[in-house]
């Protein structure tokens, strides 16, 4: 699963993606919120609007793992000023293959400021079941209110 790290990365952003990749190797995501800036933004293929802050990108991120089978990154690229990186995976969804992409960006400490996922066949989407459809509903609405999201709807378990 884990490519190598662009050498264009500053060596706080090298960490970061480092960390990133142990712990989607791992399966064990109890390290995440440290990954990320205070001020980060995700941005979501099955929102209409991005999740500020940290609470919400690392439930959404949770979430996310729960519903991939078989997460794997097969290429990556950095910009020329080591700022940003995007990475190629794919993943299985309800029996589905899942494309897309990982876009990260880094601050000058390496913390994730931006991460945006692109999905590259949405009709895969169409597999969330609706526990999980209901957890992004409920982050959407937040966000559009302006609260950080509560935790997620009872009857859905973010393992």
């Amino acid at each position: 699963m884990t490519q190598p790290i662009p050498a264009t990365l500053p060596a706080p952003a090298q960490t970061t993606l480092t960390a990133w990749h142990a712990m989607l190797e791992s399966g064990n995501m109890d390290a995440l919120d440290p990954l990320f800036a205070d001020d980060v933004v995700f941005r979501s293929p099955v929102a209409h609007t991005a999740y500020p802050g940290r609470a919400a990108t690392t439930l959404v991120l949770r979430t996310v793992n729960t519903v991939f089978e078989d997460f794997r990154y097969h290429r990556s690229f950095a910009t020329d000023d080591g700022a940003s990186v995007v990475l190629e995976f794919s993943a299985n969804v309800s029996g589905k293959v899942l494309k897309g992409i990982d876009m990260i960006r880094f601050n000058a400490d390496g913390k994730i400021v931006e991460f945006a996922q692109v999905v590259l066949n949405r009709d895969v989407l169409s597999c969330f079941s609706s526990d999980q459809q209901r957890c992004f509903i409920q982050l959407d609405v937040s966000v559009w209110l302006g609260r950080q999201p509560r935790e997620p709807v009872p009857d859905f378990v973010i393992h």
